[in-house]
């Protein structure tokens, strides 16, 4: 392998559009970044401006690769991750969307969804998803509703659905495919991860046609080629996953029980539970990890709706600290029985509860509680939030031996050692923290042989820290009691205050 090789990854955030060089050895040799426009025209509404997101994806690429170019790295081919579930129609003749991106966080289709829960097991059953807004089906139907003419459009097989991704190749390609990959494909709620096709009853259920589906690949696939005069020559597109997917892959979790978590504004925790499709007991969610030489790799997935949220909370919410850095140095200046429990609920509490009506909620304050208090038990919250995920995991039938985290959160030298005297497993940081973005450029080396397989990929991970269990087992289980009742205490304040 020459080390003048390298490989495009694109990372198409909620937030920003990113375009990273790497080296075959997942060295980063060049980055460019560009935030776009959040738009939110009514109340749960979140949009975005799918020509804003075509401009910053082709801009970043295109000084990508120069620099690349500058450094003497000829890129090779071309990687895609995405923000999931958010969902395009667009017109196939002229390649515009018909309507903004509906976002993955958008609600607005929360009453469509509770009309047909009494259809929510069929649907688990098929899709290991949930019947919520969060997923795209609802949101394509919205779509085709909604927006004038749309549907009788869609009938005549005039119109695209795709996620981001499947959005982007058609641009790149001019048009010439009209595909996604199986793990955008299982975030949909309308593709059967167990069969691995689009299900014609989940296509009823959301009244979606046919016509206007991708074809579904494998991650690491001939996703067709870029027009050439975009990037000055035409580069292979060879691998696709959406973003927690590609963390997993990224984070060389192979084998079932291999654990990610990222700790973002929220958090995303996928074990990897083989060739098994495990049926959550805990609101888990059962979703494809990847899907590679005719093998598809399945995992659990556990949400926490904040994580980082909650220390940009102290900060920009309430004034506590001045800057996100400041949280370990007042974490550190605490002993284990401050006595102060936050259950961070600000967006109603995800996996294991899955509560939309839970709200933030703060236990044990005196007139002693400092902005140290605060500090720690945001950073606290996140780690019991993170244990409750691995017991459901647990009891869905996989154990977890460590746990390998990326995410800004984890740059927290306390936050990963507290996590590990609460899961009671070794916390591993990578060196390379942009687990998303190499993760999609591993798939698109695997497909153009730049790696011979899943060990050589495996054998240029570099583990920069690792921090093992070491508090006492008594505080230990007295901390996970005071967390337990004030969950509690909190989901029955929900409870009370629907009434």
């Amino acid at each position: 392998m020459s080390s003048q090789q390298g490989i495009l990854s694109i990372d198409q955030g909620t937030t920003s559009t990113r375009a990273i060089v790497f080296n075959l050895d997942g060295t980063k040799v060049a980055t460019s970044q560009k935030e776009f426009t959040q738009f939110y025209p009514n109340n749960g509404w979140v949009e975005h401006d799918p020509e804003e997101i075509w401009k910053t994806t082709v801009e970043t690429c295109k000084d990508a690769i120069h620099q690349a170019q500058e450094k003497g790295v000829t890129v090779a081919g071309i990687g895609i991750t995405n923000q999931r579930e958010t969902t395009l129609v667009w017109d196939r003749e002229t390649g515009q969307a018909i309507y903004n991106a509906i976002v993955w966080q958008d609600r607005r289709t929360s009453a469509f969804c509770n009309s047909i829960k009494d259809k929510e097991a069929a649907v688990t059953a098929k899709t290991g998803l949930l019947l919520d807004p969060y997923f795209s089906a609802s949101k394509v139907k919205w779509l085709l509703d909604e927006v004038d003419g749309a549907r009788a459009l869609a009938e005549q097989g005039k119109l695209a659905f795709g996620t981001i991704d499947s959005f982007l190749i058609w641009r790149l390609t001019g048009g010439k495919k009209h595909v996604t990959d199986t793990t955008n494909a299982s975030r949909t709620n309308l593709f059967n991860i167990h069969d691995l096709k689009w299900d014609k009853d989940l296509l009823a259920l959301f009244d979606v046609p046919e016509s206007v589906l991708p074809e579904v690949l494998q991650c690491a696939d001939d996703f067709g080629t870029t027009q050439a005069n975009l990037f000055g020559k035409s580069l292979p597109i060879a691998g696709v996953a959406g973003d927690q997917q590609a963390a997993l892959f990224g984070q060389c979790c192979f084998n079932p029980g291999d654990l990610k978590s990222t700790y973002g504004t929220g958090c995303f925790a996928l074990l990897n539970t083989g060739d098994k499709a495990l049926n959550s007991q805990h609101k888990l969610l059962t979703t494809i990890g990847y899907t590679i030489n005719g093998k598809t790799t399945y995992a659990l997935e556990g949400s926490i709706f904040t994580a980082g949220a909650n220390i940009q909370w102290l900060r920009d919410g309430i004034g506590v600290i001045n800057d996100a850095k400041e949280s370990q140095a007042l974490a550190e200046s605490l002993d284990y029985d401050h006595g102060v429990v936050l259950v961070p609920g600000f967006a109603g509490l995800g996996a294991p509860h899955w509560n939309p009506d839970a709200r933030a909620s703060l236990y044990g304050m005196t007139r002693g509680t400092s902005q140290a208090h605060f500090a720690r038990a945001a950073l606290e919250a996140v780690c019991y939030q993170t244990y409750d995920l691995q017991q459901a995991m647990a009891s869905d039938g996989i154990a977890s031996s460590k746990v390998l985290v990326d995410g800004g959160m984890v740059a927290n030298d306390w936050l990963c050692q507290f996590l590990s005297d609460i899961l009671q497993v070794d916390i591993q940081r990578p060196k390379n923290m942009e687990t998303t973005a190499i993760g999609a450029a591993y798939l698109a080396g695997l497909q153009l042989g730049l790696y011979k397989n899943l060990e050589d990929i495996m054998s240029h991970k570099q583990i920069e820290n690792t921090f093992s269990p070491r508090i006492d087992q008594g505080i230990r289980t007295t901390l996970l009691s005071q967390w337990q009742k004030a969950v509690d205490a909190t989901l029955a304040f929900s409870e009370g205050a629907a009434v």
